[in-house]
Protein backbone atom coordinates (compact mmCIF):
# COMPACT_ATOMS: atom_id res chain seq x y z
CA UNK A 1 0.00 0.00 0.00
CA UNK A 2 1.21 3.48 -0.84
CA UNK A 3 2.27 5.67 2.02
CA UNK A 4 3.55 9.24 2.11
CA UNK A 5 6.30 7.89 4.36
CA UNK A 6 7.83 6.20 1.32
CA UNK A 7 8.94 9.57 -0.03
CA UNK A 8 12.42 9.62 1.41
CA UNK A 9 14.41 12.40 -0.18
CA UNK A 10 14.21 15.30 -2.58
CA UNK A 11 17.44 16.33 -4.28
CA UNK A 12 17.63 19.90 -5.58
CA UNK A 13 20.25 18.90 -8.10
CA UNK A 14 20.87 21.90 -10.34
CA UNK A 15 19.12 24.98 -11.69
CA UNK A 16 17.20 22.66 -14.01
CA UNK A 17 16.83 19.32 -12.23
CA UNK A 18 14.88 18.19 -9.21
CA UNK A 19 14.97 14.52 -8.24
CA UNK A 20 12.53 12.91 -5.85
CA UNK A 21 13.56 9.49 -4.53
CA UNK A 22 10.76 7.12 -3.57
CA UNK A 23 11.38 3.68 -2.08
CA UNK A 24 8.90 1.14 -3.43
CA UNK A 25 8.06 -2.54 -3.30
CA UNK A 26 8.98 -5.58 -1.22
CA UNK A 27 12.75 -5.21 -1.62
CA UNK A 28 12.98 -1.43 -1.13
CA UNK A 29 13.78 -0.30 -4.65
CA UNK A 30 14.78 3.30 -5.30
CA UNK A 31 12.43 4.84 -7.84
CA UNK A 32 13.31 8.33 -9.04
CA UNK A 33 10.99 11.05 -10.31
CA UNK A 34 13.15 13.47 -12.31
CA UNK A 35 11.61 16.86 -12.98
CA UNK A 36 12.70 19.76 -15.16
CA UNK A 37 12.14 22.80 -12.98
CA UNK A 38 11.23 25.15 -15.82
CA UNK A 39 8.81 23.00 -17.81
CA UNK A 40 7.69 20.59 -15.03
CA UNK A 41 8.16 17.76 -17.51
CA UNK A 42 9.35 14.59 -15.81
CA UNK A 43 10.54 11.06 -16.36
CA UNK A 44 10.43 8.16 -13.92
CA UNK A 45 13.35 5.80 -13.38
CA UNK A 46 12.54 2.21 -12.31
CA UNK A 47 8.91 2.35 -11.12
CA UNK A 48 9.02 -1.07 -9.49
CA UNK A 49 5.74 -0.96 -7.59
CA UNK A 50 2.93 1.28 -6.30
CA UNK A 51 2.01 2.73 -9.67
CA UNK A 52 -1.07 4.42 -8.26
CA UNK A 53 0.97 6.08 -5.54
CA UNK A 54 3.67 7.21 -7.96
CA UNK A 55 1.00 8.73 -10.17
CA UNK A 56 -0.44 10.54 -7.17
CA UNK A 57 3.01 11.86 -6.32
CA UNK A 58 3.58 13.09 -9.88
CA UNK A 59 0.26 14.89 -9.78
CA UNK A 60 1.03 16.35 -6.36
CA UNK A 61 4.30 17.73 -7.68
CA UNK A 62 2.58 19.28 -10.68
CA UNK A 63 4.81 17.20 -12.97
CA UNK A 64 3.93 16.11 -16.49
CA UNK A 65 5.29 12.59 -17.05
CA UNK A 66 6.78 12.12 -20.52
CA UNK A 67 8.70 8.84 -20.21
CA UNK A 68 9.83 5.89 -18.11
CA UNK A 69 13.44 4.65 -17.98
CA UNK A 70 14.13 1.06 -16.93
CA UNK A 71 17.68 0.21 -15.90
CA UNK A 72 16.74 -3.47 -16.18
CA UNK A 73 13.74 -5.76 -16.30
CA UNK A 74 13.52 -7.35 -12.85
CA UNK A 75 10.09 -7.17 -11.24
CA UNK A 76 11.24 -4.78 -8.52
CA UNK A 77 12.25 -2.19 -11.12
CA UNK A 78 9.66 -2.70 -13.87
CA UNK A 79 6.57 -3.75 -11.94
CA UNK A 80 4.58 -0.50 -12.20
CA UNK A 81 5.91 0.71 -15.56
CA UNK A 82 2.92 -0.46 -17.56
CA UNK A 83 0.41 1.17 -15.22
CA UNK A 84 2.16 4.54 -15.45
CA UNK A 85 2.69 4.22 -19.20
CA UNK A 86 -1.00 3.61 -19.77
CA UNK A 87 -2.16 6.33 -17.39
CA UNK A 88 -0.02 9.04 -19.00
CA UNK A 89 0.29 7.54 -22.51
CA UNK A 90 4.09 7.68 -22.37
CA UNK A 91 6.84 5.36 -23.67
CA UNK A 92 8.95 2.94 -21.65
CA UNK A 93 12.68 2.82 -22.46
CA UNK A 94 15.11 -0.07 -21.88
CA UNK A 95 18.29 -1.45 -23.43
CA UNK A 96 17.80 -3.57 -26.53
CA UNK A 97 19.34 -6.68 -24.90
CA UNK A 98 16.87 -6.59 -22.01
CA UNK A 99 13.80 -7.74 -23.92
CA UNK A 100 14.08 -11.38 -22.79
CA UNK A 101 14.42 -10.36 -19.16
CA UNK A 102 11.31 -8.20 -19.42
CA UNK A 103 9.21 -10.80 -21.18
CA UNK A 104 10.27 -14.00 -19.36
CA UNK A 105 8.81 -14.34 -15.82
CA UNK A 106 11.57 -16.74 -14.80
CA UNK A 107 14.23 -14.25 -15.84
CA UNK A 108 12.54 -11.11 -14.52
CA UNK A 109 12.08 -13.01 -11.22
CA UNK A 110 8.35 -12.34 -10.92
CA UNK A 111 7.70 -16.05 -11.32
CA UNK A 112 10.40 -17.76 -9.29
CA UNK A 113 10.78 -15.17 -6.51
CA UNK A 114 7.30 -13.70 -6.19
CA UNK A 115 5.17 -16.62 -7.37
CA UNK A 116 3.19 -14.21 -9.56
CA UNK A 117 4.51 -14.47 -13.13
CA UNK A 118 4.42 -11.19 -15.04
CA UNK A 119 5.46 -10.07 -18.49
CA UNK A 120 6.80 -6.52 -18.84
CA UNK A 121 7.45 -4.46 -21.93
CA UNK A 122 9.33 -1.53 -23.36
CA UNK A 123 8.39 0.69 -26.29
CA UNK A 124 11.85 2.04 -27.11
CA UNK A 125 14.91 -0.23 -27.07
CA UNK A 126 18.19 1.66 -26.82
CA UNK A 127 21.71 0.88 -28.01
CA UNK A 128 24.85 1.23 -25.93
CA UNK A 129 26.02 4.87 -25.91
CA UNK A 130 22.81 6.01 -27.57
CA UNK A 131 21.93 9.59 -26.69
CA UNK A 132 18.41 10.95 -26.58
CA UNK A 133 16.43 13.86 -25.15
CA UNK A 134 13.66 13.46 -22.61
CA UNK A 135 11.92 16.04 -20.40
CA UNK A 136 14.46 18.64 -21.46
CA UNK A 137 17.49 16.53 -20.47
CA UNK A 138 20.14 15.00 -22.74
CA UNK A 139 20.62 11.39 -21.65
CA UNK A 140 23.14 8.71 -22.60
CA UNK A 141 22.37 5.00 -22.25
CA UNK A 142 25.35 2.99 -20.96
CA UNK A 143 25.03 -0.77 -21.39
CA UNK A 144 26.35 -2.40 -18.19
CA UNK A 145 25.60 -6.12 -18.41
CA UNK A 146 26.37 -8.50 -15.58
CA UNK A 147 23.40 -8.12 -13.26
CA UNK A 148 21.21 -8.86 -16.26
CA UNK A 149 22.08 -9.27 -19.92
CA UNK A 150 20.67 -5.90 -20.89
CA UNK A 151 21.18 -3.92 -17.72
CA UNK A 152 22.05 -0.30 -18.30
CA UNK A 153 22.65 3.04 -16.61
CA UNK A 154 21.46 6.49 -17.64
CA UNK A 155 24.03 9.28 -17.59
CA UNK A 156 23.12 12.97 -17.78
CA UNK A 157 26.45 14.71 -18.23
CA UNK A 158 25.19 18.29 -18.01
CA UNK A 159 23.69 17.59 -14.60
CA UNK A 160 26.54 15.34 -13.37
CA UNK A 161 24.19 12.50 -12.43
CA UNK A 162 24.09 8.77 -13.13
CA UNK A 163 21.13 6.48 -12.51
CA UNK A 164 22.97 3.22 -11.96
CA UNK A 165 20.18 0.72 -11.32
CA UNK A 166 21.58 -2.51 -9.90
CA UNK A 167 24.95 -2.18 -11.67
CA UNK A 168 26.71 0.01 -9.09
CA UNK A 169 25.88 0.57 -5.43
CA UNK A 170 27.53 2.51 -2.66
CA UNK A 171 30.48 0.27 -1.81
CA UNK A 172 29.20 -2.65 -3.84
CA UNK A 173 27.87 -3.91 -7.18
CA UNK A 174 24.72 -5.80 -8.13
CA UNK A 175 24.02 -9.46 -7.52
CA UNK A 176 25.13 -11.82 -10.27
CA UNK A 177 23.48 -15.07 -9.21
CA UNK A 178 20.27 -14.44 -11.16
CA UNK A 179 19.58 -15.67 -14.73
CA UNK A 180 21.87 -13.85 -17.16
CA UNK A 181 24.20 -12.67 -14.40
CA UNK A 182 27.99 -12.73 -14.50
CA UNK A 183 30.31 -11.29 -11.86
CA UNK A 184 33.24 -10.86 -14.25
CA UNK A 185 31.02 -9.17 -16.82
CA UNK A 186 29.54 -6.78 -14.28
CA UNK A 187 32.91 -5.78 -12.83
CA UNK A 188 34.20 -5.09 -16.33
CA UNK A 189 31.07 -3.12 -17.18
CA UNK A 190 31.42 -0.91 -14.12
CA UNK A 191 35.14 -0.38 -14.64
CA UNK A 192 34.94 0.38 -18.34
CA UNK A 193 31.68 2.34 -18.52
CA UNK A 194 31.20 3.99 -15.11
CA UNK A 195 34.59 4.48 -13.48
CA UNK A 196 35.68 6.60 -16.45
CA UNK A 197 32.99 9.19 -15.74
CA UNK A 198 33.93 12.46 -14.00
CA UNK A 199 34.71 11.94 -10.32
CA UNK A 200 32.06 14.41 -9.16
CA UNK A 201 29.25 12.46 -10.86
CA UNK A 202 26.46 11.75 -8.39
CA UNK A 203 25.41 8.10 -8.50
CA UNK A 204 21.76 7.35 -7.72
CA UNK A 205 21.49 3.55 -7.43
CA UNK A 206 18.58 1.12 -7.49
CA UNK A 207 18.90 0.33 -3.80
CA UNK A 208 20.40 1.89 -0.67
CA UNK A 209 22.36 5.14 -0.43
CA UNK A 210 23.61 7.49 -3.11
CA UNK A 211 27.33 7.83 -3.79
CA UNK A 212 29.79 9.40 -6.25
CA UNK A 213 32.18 8.05 -8.84
CA UNK A 214 35.09 9.40 -6.82
CA UNK A 215 33.97 7.57 -3.69
CA UNK A 216 33.56 4.28 -5.56
CA UNK A 217 36.98 4.58 -7.20
CA UNK A 218 38.53 4.97 -3.78
CA UNK A 219 36.54 2.59 -1.59
CA UNK A 220 34.54 0.04 -3.58
CA UNK A 221 36.17 -3.34 -2.81
CA UNK A 222 34.76 -4.96 -5.96
CA UNK A 223 36.66 -2.53 -8.20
Amino acid sequence: MWSEQLVRKVYDMTDKMQVEQVVVGPVSTNCYIVIHKDTREAFVVDPGDYGEGLAAQLDKLGAKAVGILLTHGHFDHAGAAEDLAKKYDIPVYAHMKEQETLENPMVNLSGNMMGNPKVYHADEFLRDQQEFDLAGFHIRCLHTPGHTAGGCCYYIAREDVLFSGDSLFCGSIGRTDFPGGSAATLVNSVREKLMVLPENTLVLPGHDARTTIEQERMYNPFL
